[in-house]
């Protein structure tokens, strides 16, 4: 089995996969279209961070491709919907740098509160300005989370363990953890909120969802942060109140358009403004997260190729499959009536006994793994791949 991993995954990822008998090709860098599908010939399995986008022809040009590792939280840089057409499994890490993120927003709320990065470039050009002008404590402040999945109620009971008054607002009717308080919209949110944090995920319908529009409805000199996606934010929206000062200062971590690498100029219209903290996109990118994600998503890549577990799967139907001492079969397939029954009537044909067989399915697309024993294996692979309704097919 081949795998490649690009943008600089953990090390231990690499090991994990040396030490299950992978042959691994690590590199430090992005990949642009036409250069990943030169890469990907003859590899089975890939792994990448949130700079390689794996486009539906990248997919159409890697037909040994079995799955998909995104070594980090998003997965709007593939495109899901053709990795589910060919079958290909995608998998991402969650969890795994929710903390990161959490204490990377915190450290800037403190910062811009406490105009630190005004307090830095001063005294390194030698000026000594010991004042409290403009610099507050968070303690008591209210801090608006947009978005309370993983991160945002992380985000939430670590601001509120500061003393600070929290506030949330969110599509989906999440719990509420501390004394954080749900609003019923983004109006009401930023109305009220002297910190706005946005922790969105990057689906279509969240694009460019803050704007000149949101900012206006902000309280005047609030601090604003983001941490998630770069296209969520209107960038020039953000300019604009900076410079006027109804935004009081701004921490940017994510960006619409982001180098693939540090050899490439990062530009952006925020250079230059002394109330704007810029970060490449690293709000996972501490050493802790980078082991827990290359862990993680590296041991969803063994699972789904030992065992056939598409557990946690961002595309598949979930199976969560566990070790067998028998063969095991699983059958990727469009979810139409009776493929169960046509796939069962060719494992009787072949004398195979079913000793345990788990289905799940998921929109158009159903997942089957059935542990079987017998002896008449010749054809009966040929005979699965040969049905109509078969995507992929594999034995264990």
């Amino acid at each position: 089995m081949k795998a490649l991993l690009l943008e600089n995954i953990h090390a231990d990822a690499v090991k994990a996969l040396e030490a299950k008998g992978y042959e691994v090709d690590s590199r430090p860098g992005a990949l642009a279209e036409r250069d990943l599908i030169a890469a990907l010939e003859g590899v089975d399995y890939l792994g990448i961070r949130s700079r390689t986008y794996v486009t539906a022809k990248v997919l159409e040009s890697a037909p040994q491709l079995q799955a998909v590792g995104a070594f980090c939280i998003g997965t709007n840089q593939i495109d899901l919907d053709a990795a589910t057409q060919h079958g290909v499994a995608v998998f991402n890490a969650p969890y795994s740098n929710t903390r990161s993120v959490v204490e990377l927003a915190i450290a800037e709320i403190i910062s811009m509160a406490r105009r630190l990065t005004d307090r830095n470039r001063d005294m390194h050009a030698g000026v000594w300005d010991k004042s409290a002008v403009g610099s507050h404590e968070v303690r008591g402040r209210t801090l608006g989370i947009v978005g309370y999945g993983n991160i945002g109620s992380q985000l939430s009971v670590v601001a509120e363990a500061l003393g600070m008054r929290v506030l949330f607002y969110d599509l989906v009717d999440r719990l509420a953890l501390g004394n954080a308080r749900r609003v019923d919209s983004l109006e009401e949110l930023l109305s009220q909120a002297e910190t706005v944090s946005l922790h969105v995920d990057g689906r279509p319908e969240n694009k460019a969802m803050f704007g000149a529009e949101q900012f206006a409805q902000m309280r005047p000199r609030s601090l604003f942060l983001n941490l998630c996606r770069g296209a969520v934010v209107d960038l020039d929206a953000l300019y604009d109140n900076l410079v006027s000062g109804h935004v009081a200062g701004a921490a940017i971590d994510v960006f619409p358009t982001e180098p693939k690498s540090k050899d490439e100029p990062f530009v952006s219209k925020l250079q230059g403004l002394s109330n704007v903290i810029l970060t490449p996109h690293v709000g996972g990118s501490t050493q802790e997260a980078q082991v827990d994600i290359g862990r993680f998503v590296a041991g969803k890549l063994l699972d789904y190729e030992k065992l056939g577990s598409t557990a946690m799967s961002v595309n598949l139907p979930e199976v969560p499959a566990g070790p067998t001492t028998t063969a095991r079969i699983v059958h990727l397939h469009h979810n139409v009536p009776g493929v169960l029954a046509r796939l069962n009537q060719l494992f009787a044909t072949h004398d195979m006994n079913i000793g345990s067989q788990t289905l799940a399915t998921r929109g158009h697309l159903g997942y089957v793994v059935t542990d079987v024993s017998g002896e008449k294996y010749d054809g009966l692979l040929a005979e699965l791949e040969a049905l109509d309704e078969t995507v992929r097919v594999r034995v264990l």
